[in-house]
């Protein structure tokens, strides 16, 4: 287990948290974004909406891989399975590096050092919120252990131990 406090009965803390900072990540682009000078700003916008895109495009696959059983809440909901399949045969948590993913494109599409910083805060929480997900995750699914062993937590490192029948495995539940 871990020592992370749960914030709430299904973890409705942790959300909250992770609210704020999304939205001060969307202001920090909004309000304290320079700009990109001459040339650097086609580059800037391009590099920063494919980031978002690929974010946005992950986040939804996981989404969708879910189903019924998605939450926001760090918690597993009662009704939940392991998933295994889609996006979550790339990392066991493709929904937060989706949102990082998000974030970092808008702060660079928006030149804002401030927004990528509240990012790189960002990931640090989904990393303190995925260990309290996971001590959750661990109690109620037995073989969560073994997913996690197999399967990177945000970025799919190439090399990974594949299934017999060489796909990645891949699971979670919610």
């Amino acid at each position: 287990m871990t020592r992370l406090p749960a914030l709430g009965p299904r973890g409705e803390g942790w959300v909250l948290l992770q609210g704020i900072l999304l939205l001060l990540v969307a202001v920090a682009g909004w309000r304290l974004g320079a700009g990109w000078p001459g040339p650097l700003r086609l580059l800037g916008v391009l590099l920063g909406s494919a980031m978002m895109f690929g974010g946005i495009a992950l986040a939804a696959r996981a989404a969708s891989d879910l189903g019924t059983v998605m939450t926001p809440l760090p918690r597993p909901r009662q009704d939940g399975h392991l998933i295994d399949t889609g996006a979550f045969a790339i990392v066991r948590h493709p929904v937060y590096t989706g949102l990082i993913l998000v974030g970092l494109g808008w702060g660079v599409v928006m030149a804002s050092a401030m927004a990528i910083v509240l990012t790189g805060v960002l990931a640090a929480f989904f990393y303190l919120k995925s260990l309290r997900e996971e001590a959750w995750l661990e109690a109620r699914y037995p073989d969560y252990p073994a997913y996690r062993a197999r399967t990177p937590r945000f970025i799919p490192w190439p090399g990974r131990s594949r299934g017999s029948d060489g796909r990645s495995s891949r699971g979670t539940a919610r």
